[in-house]
């Protein structure tokens, strides 16, 4: 089984990186969408993390 990482088409709000989450994980896009939410609140982390997931994860 390989799986890669890819941005979603379909699922998206900003750039897709929760719905590709999502669906590489196989849960509910809301619960990433929060957890970034979280994360960017918490720590101030989840806004890197979430752009450098736009920048290296290609569009499917």
């Amino acid at each position: 089984m390989n799986k890669k990482y890819y941005r979603s088409r379909s699922d998206r709000r900003l750039t897709g990186v929760c719905g590709g989450l999502a669906e590489y994980f196989n849960i509910d896009p809301l619960l990433v969408r929060i957890g970034f939410i979280f994360l960017i609140f918490a720590w101030g982390g989840g806004l890197l993390v979430y752009l450098m997931l736009t920048i290296l994860a290609e569009e499917r």
